[in-house]
């Protein structure tokens, strides 16, 4: 076995999920459960089949959207993995109503960090052991961060 990591691309002002899936509908469930959540997000999906013809599978409504989660799906190469690139919304927004899709497995991340996935790569192909997402901790909240915190809650209207 070996194990590799893959840079995600996220374009500016994006914000990426990356999970685990297990049919090939997944691409068509996840398209209708963001259009039906947030029908203004722009975004792309890539799913990636792991039997059959093993193509990565592509929607969404935004063609640079669709063409950076193809691409991130394309450099992570794992079968039964997925890929959504969105703006105009954050996953927040979506993320519990993509999980209620019936055939995702997992979430990996849901982020507009930098990400890197930990891939294994074996004779039989790649899996994702996980993601890096962001930077590590730099020290323990303040009362001063903490105000801060809440501030950009308020600003971006997550808090009254």
């Amino acid at each position: 076995m070996e194990l590799k990591t893959v840079r995600l691309e996220i374009p500016d002002g994006a914000n990426i999920i990356v999970g685990q899936s297990h049919f090939i509908k997944t691409v068509e469930d996840i398209y209708e459960a963001i259009v039906n959540t947030v029908p203004q997000m722009k975004f792309g999906v890539a799913f990636s089949e792991a039997s059959g013809p093993c193509l990565i599978r592509v929607d969404g409504n935004d063609d640079a959207l669709k063409a950076a989660a193809t691409r991130n799906a394309e450099a992570i190469a794992s079968g039964h993995i997925f890929v959504v690139v969105m703006k105009d919304g954050y996953p927040i927004n979506i993320l519990r109503r993509i999980t209620e899709t019936p055939q995702v497995v997992n979430i990996y991340c849901a982020t507009a960090n930098p990400v890197e996935v930990i891939i294994a790569q074996t004779e039989q192909g790649r899996g994702i052991l996980g993601v890096i997402d962001g930077e590590s901790p730099k020290g323990v909240e303040t009362d001063e961060d903490r105000t801060k915190r809440i501030g950009f809650l308020r600003m971006i209207g997550y808090k009254r």
